[in-house]
């Protein structure tokens, strides 16, 4: 799954054995490098294809020493999927604008010039549908990006036969991760030193997405403060999620809660949080041969995104609501 699906036209495609994803964090930037393969598993028929898990040091205001750093590193080639952070990128709601759909992204640089800090003439954006509420408008979530900067990280990432393919969010790489499910799930994830994202999908489309403040440190805690607090203050506030997927959205209650917080006491978390909750709630398992690498989620997930689980499936829309 992935947004800004017109970003594509600006930048060359190579292909490859290799399914490569990098994502900017924190205080990282992540690389996934793994042969392309079906669902099941099946690796690519080249031999010579490789396996790169890769974290190098960043700092916020320049990625780009951290992209020298991946490249000197990690022989890599091929079509790479850039994972922003939220920092990188906007979400707003508006109103779907009543052109046809070729015209569509040119009018919603001015019709949200005054919701986001970035100027229409340095503005990236793509859309996808948000829920619509009974009688209500139709509503789109536009996610948009600041083209100079894009172009940095797309120059720095281009080195070699490295070609800039397609740009995603956490929140899509993250749905990326779980299999087809009928029902609803919601998603606990995290990568290290990120903050939590919550994650209601139905029928691999996005219904929900919020991303919780004040617990990126949380593998820093005791089992003791995990038990006593943190998880309580997740509960609540995947309560309020629930809530607002059920009774606004008017959409049938979810049946699972699956948990990717790659730290030491993640069992503990899922057990604890399972008491508070009154439906089954489990790891969100990754892909085989790739399970152990839960602090690399995000960049796996989105370089699976172009093995999808089904032909063409995307996103229908959420709620982005930041505590």
């Amino acid at each position: 799954m992935t947004f800004l699906t017109k970003i594509r036209q600006f930048f060359s495609k190579n292909n490859s054995s290799q399914c490569i994803a990098i994502a900017f964090q924190q205080q990282s930037v992540s690389l996934c490098s793994i042969p392309k393969q079906s669902r099941a598993g099946t690796a690519g028929e080249n031999p010579n294809a490789t396996v790169h898990f890769q974290h190098e040091k960043a700092s916020f205001t320049n990625f780009l020493p951290a992209i020298n750093a991946l490249h000197s590193h990690c022989k890599i080639e091929g079509d790479v999927c850039l994972v922003l952070n939220d920092a990188q990128s906007q979400v707003v709601q508006v109103d779907k604008p009543n052109l046809p759909a070729g015209e569509i992204n040119g009018a919603l640089k001015w019709q949200i010039k005054d919701l986001v800090t970035i100027s229409p003439d340095n503005m990236v954006l793509d859309y996808y549908d948000a829920p619509t509420l009974a009688g209500g408008q139709e509503r789109i979530n536009v996610v948009c990006a600041p083209l100079d900067e894009l172009k940095k990280i797309v120059t720095a990432t281009e080195q070699g036969k490295v070609k800039v393919a397609s740009i995603t969010t956490q929140e899509f790489a993250f749905a990326n991760l779980l299999a087809p499910q009928h029902d609803a799930n919601l998603l606990v994830c995290q990568q290290p030193n990120e903050e939590i994202v919550l994650l209601i999908i139905k029928q691999q489309q996005i219904f929900f997405h919020r991303r919780l403040r004040g617990f990126s440190k949380i593998a820093s805690k005791t089992a003791e403060e995990l038990t006593s607090s943190v998880i309580d203050n997740i509960s609540l506030e995947i309560q309020r999620s629930t809530d607002y997927f059920e009774r606004q959205l008017k959409q049938a209650p979810i049946k699972a809660i699956k948990v990717l917080i790659p730290i030491e006491l993640e069992p503990h978390f899922v057990e604890k949080l399972a008491e508070n909750t009154a439906v089954p709630v489990s790891l969100l398992e990754l892909p085989s041969p790739y399970h152990q690498h839960r602090d690399f989620a995000a960049v796996l997930g989105a370089s699976l995104g172009s093995v999808p689980y089904s032909s063409d499936a995307g996103a229908v829309g959420g709620e982005n609501d930041d505590s």
